[in-house]
């Protein structure tokens, strides 16, 4: 039986970045994955996401260019073409996961792993090894990082539907889709979908989409998302789904509206990946579908520990390497950085990218008075195309402080820009510091420091007496 200091079971972002730190520290390092090197992320998220949003953006791109005097004519999108090069590029990413793995020093399993004990492991066949032997292994630090999965409600026909696993490998671009779901994935897909062509409805609860981001962001979001040719179904859930003669699939919703499609998508949600691993025999509790850990990631078994979506917390890469690597320092080195948690940025790719930082304008009224600064503008290549889309960025300061709290955008360039507020946001630099910033001209980003005067002044929120 192989022994080893730090035993991971998950090989996805926060379980590599663990693994390799570990081993640079000098621990023996063991790592298993059953499905995919490299995780959710880089398989069946984020990257495969982002290769087909850039897809989704050419469409109108070519149309734009006319504008600027390119003779380009728009033709057909290639969907098969799209998906065999997004294919070889996530092959070619999985050997480089494998490849850091190995010149790290660590030990690398493939087969589905469950805890026996606390200390001992037994993995077994997976998706990766169908036929793979058993085999046991010991370790005295064990680090649970298998991610999560998608979910489907429990509705009449559900079956029928796919989730974002499927809708990267589709042989098929649907010329009709109806995505369920107002979060990061459903607004992302409706734009993929809507940008390479197809009819796209999109069905969620709320009265507008991506609950918890800024509520005014979100408002300029829901009236952006028609442009594109998509067709909003607000505070709607689906009641069931059938298929109809010919093939067609029709979804009831409970408003008693019914929609006609070729292709149901539910982004309704993920759950942790723990159902299999044997956590009761280790002693580890779950609580409501996710593992229980303190602030330093261990679970109520001493030994044991656990980062990522399995703990339900973040449920972003960005954060589970944060913890992984946090986690392999603790244990294993001299001393350990830290991470700003609560200053995490966050994008959502659709064909407007939005992006955000800090505080969102609700959250922040909880704690101080405040002084919002706002600019909406026609970004500068719009006034060329013809296009009416505009800009968005938000600013939300303490009024007391002049510490700037938060920071929201929707346009072109959002992500990219929002990375560096989130420097200036966790450094807790004031609105005067923005304002003694010279900005870039002419770009979207220099608006953020040329607001000058408070959109509103918001008093802080005062419990019921």
């Amino acid at each position: 039986m192989q022994e080893f200091d730090l035993f991971i079971i998950g090989a996805g972002s926060g379980g590599v970045r663990c693994a390799r730190i570990a081993a640079q520290h000098g621990a023996r390092v063991g790592i298993a994955e059953s499905r995919h090197w490299g995780g959710t992320c880089v398989n069946l998220g984020c990257v495969p996401k982002k290769l087909m949003v850039y897809a989704a953006e050419y469409g109108g791109m070519s149309a734009d260019a006319q504008a600027f005097g390119w003779d380009i004519q728009s033709g057909k999108h290639d969907w098969a073409h799209l998906i065999a090069a997004k294919d070889r590029e996530i092959t070619r990413l999985n050997s480089i996961y494998v490849s850091m793995l190995e010149k790290a020093g660590v030990s690398l399993f493939t087969g589905h792993a469950r805890l026996l004990d606390a200390e001992t492991i037994e993995i077994g066949s997976g998706e990766l090894a169908p036929d793979a032997v058993p085999q046991r292994i010991r370790a005295k630090k064990i680090v649970i990082a298998t991610g999560s999965h998608p979910v489907k409600p429990a509705i009449p026909g559900a079956d029928l539907a796919i989730v974002s696993d499927q809708a990267f490998h589709l042989p098929d671009r649907p010329e009709r889709i109806c995505i369920v779901g107002g979060g990061y994935i459903g607004v992302e897909f409706a734009g993929i979908f809507a940008g390479l062509g197809s009819q796209v409805d999109l069905v969620y609860r709320q009265d507008l989409p991506l609950r918890g981001f800024d509520e005014e962001l979100r408002q300029n979001l829901a009236g952006l998302i028609p442009d594109y040719g998509i067709t909003l179904h607000p505070g709607s859930s689906p009641g069931g789904i059938e298929r109809l003669d010919g093939g067609a699939l029709k979804v009831r919703l409970q408003s008693g509206e019914a929609i006609e499609t070729d292709c149901v998508f539910f982004a309704t949600g993920r759950k942790p990946n723990i159902g299999s691993l044997g956590l009761e025999a280790a002693g580890v509790t779950v609580d409501t579908g996710r593992v229980l850990v303190n602030n330093h990631g261990e679970t109520t078994m001493p030994g044991i520990y656990a980062i990522g979506d399995v703990t339900d917390r973040y449920n972003l890469t960005p954060t589970a390497i944060a913890e992984g690597h946090i986690l392999a320092e603790r244990l294993f080195a001299k001393s350990a950085r830290s991470w700003s948690f609560d200053t995490t940025p966050k994008a959502v790719f659709f064909l407007e990218p939005l992006s955000a930082v800090g505080l969102t304008e609700e959250e922040a009224r909880q704690k101080a008075d405040l002084e919002i600064f706002t600019a909406q503008f026609r970004p500068m290549r719009q006034t060329i195309t013809g296009r009416t889309r505009k800009t968005f960025i938000k600013l939300v300061v303490d009024a007391g402080t002049d510490v700037v709290l938060g920071a929201h955008m929707m346009g072109d360039t959002a992500p990219e820009l929002m990375q560096g507020l989130a420097i200036a946001i966790t450094a807790g630099l004031t609105k005067r510091d923005f304002d003694r910033t010279i900005g870039i001209h002419p770009t979207t980003a220099e608006e953020v420091v040329t607001m000058r005067t408070p959109t509103r002044r918001v008093e802080r929120a005062r419990p019921p007496a």
